[in-house]
């Protein structure tokens, strides 16, 4: 269900910083992905982004979506079990995607069409960010996250700028 109530903010980097000192401090394994995560590789902000997309345990769905709604999110889209979309008007969107995660470190999110979306262990990394170590997904997980589907500009941007940044061998 997505509403239909007009938003402009941005998700700033001070909003990404706030998000992600919300997950340390529930102590929820969590991986940026999307334009947010690629910067995290990148180790710098590059442009503006309209969201945060943030993949996590989702053994801490309920304390996580109690938290955003408690700091002021609200549900703009929720497609559950794959992903949520919430909205704050001082920080902009903040997309989550709840994984279940083996002891392999391997995960699945479940797929809007039905069934499974397989993720390996080895594409949930860490990158240094304004001086801090974030989890993120890999430069190899960010590359096959953006396929399957029709990219927009700013996706292609992206993934030119991870590129260019980490050049494939």
């Amino acid at each position: 269900m997505e509403s239909k109530i007009e938003k402009n903010a941005t998700a700033s980097k001070e909003s990404f910083l706030m998000i992600i000192d919300v997950l340390s401090e529930l102590n929820i394994p969590y991986w940026v992905e999307g334009g947010w995560g690629i910067d995290v590789l990148i180790g710098n902000q590059i442009r503006e982004h309209r969201d945060i997309d943030i993949d996590f345990d989702a053994v801490f769905e309920g304390l996580l979506m109690e938290k955003l709604e408690e700091i002021g999110y609200q549900i703009t889209t929720d497609c559950r079990p794959t992903r949520v979309e919430l909205y704050h008007p001082m920080h902009g969107y903040i997309d989550i995607h709840p994984l279940i995660i083996s002891e392999s470190g391997n995960a699945k999110q479940a797929n809007p069409e039905g069934g499974w979306f397989d993720l390996e262990a080895k594409w949930f990394s860490k990158s240094t960010f304004e001086g801090r170590i974030i989890p993120c997904i890999s430069v190899e997980g960010q590359r096959l996250f953006h396929s399957g589907y029709e990219l927009r500009e700013i996706d292609n941007a992206d993934l030119k700028r991870l590129n260019d940044t980490f050049p494939q061998k």
